[in-house]
Order: C-alpha cells, then sequence, then structure tokens
C-alpha cells in the first residue's frame, strides 16, 4: 500500500473520509451554472481572443515593418513565423506547468510574459531582437492556450460544457476580426508600434480580471492536495453559490500516480497520439485559409483592401460556425459530429480553390462557409482534449496536442508556398491542402475513449 503523503494525511485526519462523500467535482458537474461561472468562462473566451487578435496583428503590422527596415520576404516569413514556434513550444512545455502548479497561476504568469513580449516588441530595431520577443509571446500565448482549455472544461457543468468550449474557442476568430479593425485604424494614425502598445495594454487589463475573478478550479485542487485543500474547495464552491462539503472524497487511483509522463503510457498513449495527429493534420488546412486568403484573392485580380475584407468573412464563418456547433453537440454525438465538421472542411477548402469562384460576393462566400467547417471542427477538437485526458494531465495532454499542431500552423504557409512555386494551379494546391482535414477525420474514426469529468 502507497504512504500517504504528510499533507493528505494531516488533512485526512482533521477531515475523514467518508466512504461516500460527495465529490465537488460532480457538485459543479451536476448543479446550473452560477453567474460567477459563467464570468470565469467568459473571461477564458476574451484570453483566447488574445490569441486571434495577435495572429492577424502581427499581419497588419508586417508591411510596416518590412517597409521601415527595408527586409525582403524571407526575412519577413521568419518573423511572421516566430510567434508560432513560441506558441508550439510554450504549449507542450506550460501545459504541465498548468498541472503541476495549477490554471490560475500558470494563466497570469503567461499574461504577463505576453505582456512584456508585446511591449518588447515596439522597441525592437532589428529582425533578431523582433523576434525574440514574439517567441516570447508565443511562449506566453502556447502555455495560456492549455490552461484555460482546462479550465473552461471545468468551470463548466456537465450540461454546458460543450457549449462552453465552443464559444471559448469562438474567441479566436472573433478576436482576430476585432483585432483587424483595430489594426486598421492604428495604422492611419501610428506606425506599426502602435499595434504591439495595443495589444500589450490589452493583455495587461486582463491580470486584474483573472486575478479577482478566475479561482483555481476544484478539480486541481482536488489532484494536488495539499493544506487547506478543503477550505479552498469550499470557497470556490461558495463563490459558485453551491453548498460546502464536510469532507474530502478519496484520492483516485490515477491521481496518487499523477505523472507528466501519463499521455504517453499504454493507457492514454493511443489517444494522445490520434487526437494530436487529428488537430495537426486539420491545422494544416485551417491556416491555409487563414493565411492564404488575401494572397489568392489579390492574385485573382482585387484590390488588397478587398482581399482583406474576404479573411473577415472567413473569420465571421468560423465563429458564427463554433456557436451553433457547440450548442448542436448537446444533443449530436462529440466524436461523430466532429468527423463530419472535419469531412465538410475538406470538402470546402478544397471547392474554396476548385470552384472556379472570381467574383468577390461568391469568393467571400466560399470563405464565410470554409471559415465555418473548419472552425467548428477546431471546436470539436478542443473539446475533445477536454474529454478524452484525466483531470492530473488535462492540462498536459492539451498543450501537447496543441503544441504539436502549431507545427501544423507553421507547416500549412510554407507548404502551400512550395505547392504554388512547383508551378500546381491553385485548385490542385486547395485540395492537397484539404487532405489535412480529410486524414484528422479518419484519425478521430479510430478514437476509442470515455469521456473524462
Amino acid at each position: 500500500m502507497r504512504p500517504i503523503p504528510p499533507e493528505r494525511g494531516r488533512e485526512n485526519a482533521v477531515n475523514p473520509v467518508e466512504a461516500n462523500p460527495r465529490d465537488p467535482r460532480d457538485i459543479i458537474a451536476d448543479a446550473p451554472m452560477s453567474r460567477a461561472q459563467v464570468v470565469a468562462v467568459a473571461i477564458m473566451v476574451g484570453l483566447n481572443a488574445l490569441d486571434g487578435f495577435d495572429v492577424l496583428s502581427i499581419s497588419f503590422a508586417s508591411p510596416g515593418i518590412a517597409a521601415q527596415w527595408g527586409i525582403d520576404r524571407v526575412a519577413l516569413g521568419v518573423v511572421l513565423s516566430m510567434e508560432l514556434i513560441g506558441m508550439a513550444v510554450g504549449s507542450v512545455i506550460l501545459g504541465g506547468v498548468a498541472d503541476r502548479i495549477g490554471r490560475r497561476r500558470t494563466v497570469l504568469g503567461c499574461l504577463v510574459v505576453m505582456a512584456f513580449g508585446m511591449a518588447m516588441a515596439t522597441q525592437a530595431q532589428s529582425v533578431a531582437t523582433l523576434s525574440i520577443w514574439r517567441v516570447l509571446t508565443g511562449l506566453g500565448i502556447g502555455g495560456m492556450l492549455a490552461a484555460i482549455n482546462a479550465v473552461t472544461a471545468e468551470f463548466a457543468n456537465a450540461r454546458r460544457r460543450t457549449v462552453a468550449m465552443s464559444i471559448m474557442v469562438i474567441g479566436y476568430p472573433l478576436g482576430a476580426v476585432i483585432g483587424g479593425i483595430v489594426s486598421a485604424q492604428l495604422l492611419t494614425l501610428f506606425d506599426w508600434r502602435a499595434i504591439f502598445w495595443f495589444g500589450a495594454i490589452l493583455t495587461a487589463c486582463f491580470v486584474p480580471l483573472v486575478w479577482f475573478l478566475v479561482p483555481e478550479t476544484v478539480h486541481y485542487e482536488l489532484v494536488r492536495r495539499r493544506g487547506q485543500t478543503l477550505a479552498r474547495v469550499n470557497a470556490v464552491l461558495a463563490r459558485f453559490g453551491h453548498a460546502p462539503v464536510d469532507t474530502l472524497p478519496a484520492v483516485r487511483a490515477e491521481e496518487e500516480k499523477a505523472s507528466l509522463a501519463d499521455i504517453l503510457r499504454p493507457g492514454l498513449m493511443a489517444t494522445t497520439l490520434l487526437v494530436t495527429f487529428a488537430y495537426f493534420a486539420h491545422i494544416v488546412s485551417f491556416y491555409f485559409i487563414l493565411k492564404w486568403t488575401p494572397k489568392i484573392i489579390v492574385d485573382l485580380g482585387f484590390p488588397p483592401p478587398e482581399a482583406a475584407g474576404v479573411l473577415v468573412w472567413a473569420n465571421l464563418g468560423g465563429a458564427l460556425g463554433g456557436a451553433i456547433f457547440g450548442f448542436a453537440v448537446q444533443r449530436l454525438p462529440l466524436k461523430g459530429a466532429t468527423v463530419a465538421m472535419l469531412l465538410g472542411s475538406a470538402v470546402m477548402v478544397a471547392l474554396f480553390g476548385a470552384a472556379g469562384v472570381r467574383s468577390l460576393a461568391g469568393l467571400s462566400a466560399l470563405a464565410f462557409a470554409s471559415g465555418l467547417f473548419t472552425n467548428s471542427a477546431v471546436s470539436g477538437l478542443y473539446t475533445l482534449f477536454a474529454r478524452v485526458f484525466p483531470t492530473h494531465v488535462r492540462a498536459t495532454g492539451t498543450g501537447f496536442a496543441i503544441g504539436i499542431g502549431r507545427g501544423g500552423a507553421a507547416l500549412s504557409p510554407i507548404l502551400a508556398g512550395v505547392l504554388f512555386e512547383a508551378g500546381l494551379s491553385l485548385a490542385l494546391v486547395a485540395t492537397a491542402i484539404a487532405l489535412g482535414s480529410l486524414l484528422a477525420a479518419f484519425a478521430l474514426l479510430a478514437l476509442r475513449f470515455t469521456p473524462r469529468d
């Protein structure tokens, strides 16, 4: 028999574990969501929007950077990829940190890193220094994404969890749309540095919101038990309007042997590899629409402002699709619905290039539909992350999948560029890239999992 750690032994001595005590996790899962829970989830939506703002704002800033420093497209491409590299590393490494030190502390730390990185980007005088600050910002974003996915899943009740996850995901396209609008306005008054100043200030504003309105999750407290765990759990329950518990539930067997290596052990390894591959493959298709749409539209003979408008339609479609998906999945099987969205994504991404549409209205409609399906699939994948990984490695598993998936984000524009340079037509390139969503659908069809709390 494993010895009980001193902290747990002392706590259970004061608060004996009953044979079948009411589990605080079940209380949160079964009871209606309180206003405090809704506010906490809304803040997670806002934090995800910071990712969308950052991705599109750097695209708006890049022409000014290139013009001021006189750099070529290769150097500019390096700058644009730095945030994605940082995000990949941050998701993999800091996802584990969130399972070790807590979701709340990780989010707060990542916000500080992000705000600092964005502020320092305004002081950069070369590609090298700007790249360093972009990597740092990406590290913060990557770690935050892994943590907020776990927070959203653990603050939502069972009935609304899928909706909460889907709404959290649509923060990304909303942030992209708002970021694009704000960036365009800032560039009419200031230079490209104003975009990063705005991002730094906006990010810093979230620190007090998280500090005062987002407590640590009950799920984490029950896994990483320390002194006064019962008091902390009851404080969170009281904040959410739930009755306190007199004792703590027994420690689950999987939590006793909690380890960061759990996601690659036999019990979880197949699940980890399948969902990670699915996310990676789909993100290749997803980022093709986000990164190449303006260039494709300009090459078809439309001016850059109208090309940017088509990209806005893609993001609006993504926001609407994520919202519809979240409500629909309350009545539909999560895996089946996600596979359907992936198949729809493959069709729409291929059609975007192969349909032969040349009118701005038609292209905007295709971009809207592509965004709707691609982001709905992302919403399904994020929700699956929260359901396939147990609490003690939920942020770790999510961070691993997102981190590897961000490699697909970096690969997507490069792969499309190589295919274009090889002489392939737009129709063939779009069809080839669309295979990513198709492969992701096949990976999920092979997935077997039991939903977790």
